[in-house]
């Protein structure tokens, strides 16, 4: 009996150290997000109010390097992550917040500075929502991926042809659609990244935990700025 007991209690124990680990886990992945959107919306900010920075950076072949940047910074990253330190990932994800935050800038120059802050808000509800759902829920949601996955691919390809067209019936489509795929993507994601940190907890590898937040952080900080864009393509206000 008093060998069960120990049994009973050293399970106890290993089972609490991985929910602290855990609970640990997903406070710096939403910490490592949330600082890079700041940096994002910081450099969005300084650059969207700096006519002569817009003028240099959006003008004539210029303007695609600034809009594809931060897609090749992700492809990128996924093919290097592996080979860099936990700390150079993270520095990695701070300037592709800062690249992202150039990319995006055109927001304070389309649209009203309170619709900015007004969509920014339902998205961080929104966003909250989801994440929650998809960190507490018991319905196991790993199905949704491959579907979402196509359905960002699409999106990608709509998004570059309609560059060249500029149909606002399919930017609208596109937004409608997107809302739900990173709607989807939030809450998948999340228990995706619990889940990818349970499967590995009981291995101890500092070096692989850190490195694994900083991309839980990169793929929920593309599901808010995606969401948030698409949000404010649907409702925002235009100047």
């Amino acid at each position: 009996m008093a060998e069960f007991e120990t049994i009973r209690t050293g399970t106890g124990a290993r089972t609490a150290a991985i929910d602290e680990g855990l609970r640990a886990h997903m406070n710096k992945v939403y910490a490592t997000m949330s600082i890079g959107m700041l940096l994002t919306f910081a450099a969005a900010w300084a650059v969207g109010n700096n006519a002569a920075m817009m003028e240099t950076l959006f003008t004539g072949f210029t303007r695609y390097i600034v809009m594809f940047a931060p897609l090749i910074m992700v492809f990128a990253f996924g093919a290097v992550i592996n080979k860099l330190s936990a700390a150079a990932a993270q520095f990695f994800f701070y300037a592709f917040s800062v690249v992202m935050g150039v990319s995006i800038s055109y927001i304070f120059v389309v649209f009203t500075d309170f619709s900015i802050a007004q969509i920014f808000l339902v998205t961080s509800i929104a966003f909250a929502g989801l994440s929650l759902w998809g960190y507490t829920t018991k319905k196991d949601i790993s199905g949704w991926g491959s579907f979402l996955i196509m359905g960002v691919i699409g999106l990608i390809v709509a998004s570059i042809i309609n560059i060249f067209i500029g149909s606002p019936a399919i930017m609208f489509a596109i937004s409608a659609i997107g809302v739900l795929i990173f709607a989807g993507l939030t809450a998948y994601d999340t228990q995706s990244i619990k889940n990818e940190y349970l499967a590995h907890a009981h291995h101890g590898d500092s070096e692989w935990l850190g490195k694994a937040a900083i991309m839980g952080a990169l793929r929920l900080y593309l599901d808010f700025i995606n969401m948030f864009m698409m949000l404010l393509n649907l409702l925002g206000q235009r100047e």
